[in-house]
C-alpha cells in the first residue's frame, strides 16, 4: 500500500524555498547596484531612474542597455564600479540635474 502524501509538509517546503528564492533576488539586486555605482544616487533619484527604465517603450534604447550590461558583467564588476562611480561623478558636477543625467544615461 502507498503512503499518503503530506501535502501539508509539501507546501511549507514550496513555500520555504519561494522565500528563499525572493530573498536571493533581492540580495543579488543590492548587490547589483552596488557594483554598479548606483548606490551613490539618493533612493528616490534611484527608483526615479528604474521607473523611466520600466516605462520606455523604446526597443533601441533598451537593446543599448542589454548590450552595456553584458559588457559591464564580462568586464568584471571592480573595474565597471569604479568607472561608473566617475562617470556618475562627473556627470552630475557639469550638468547638475537629474534628468539630464538619467537621460544620458538612457542615450548610452
Amino acid at each position: 500500500m502507498r503512503k499518503p502524501r503530506d501535502f501539508d509538509a509539501e507546501l511549507k517546503a514550496l513555500g520555504d524555498k519561494a522565500r528563499q528564492l525572493k530573498e536571493r533576488k533581492l540580495h543579488q539586486l543590492g548587490e547589483l547596484v552596488i557594483a554598479t555605482g548606483a548606490d551613490v544616487f539618493p533612493v528616490e533619484q534611484l527608483a526615479g531612474l528604474l521607473l523611466s527604465g520600466v516605462e520606455s517603450k523604446d526597443a533601441a534604447i533598451k537593446e543599448g542597455w542589454r548590450k552595456r550590461g553584458v559588457t559591464f558583467f564580462q568586464r568584471g564588476t571592480d573595474n565597471a564600479a569604479d568607472s561608473t562611480r566617475r562617470n556618475a561623478g562627473s556627470s552630475a558636477k557639469s550638468e547638475g540635474a537629474a534628468s539630464s543625467s538619467g537621460s544620458q544615461a538612457r542615450e548610452n
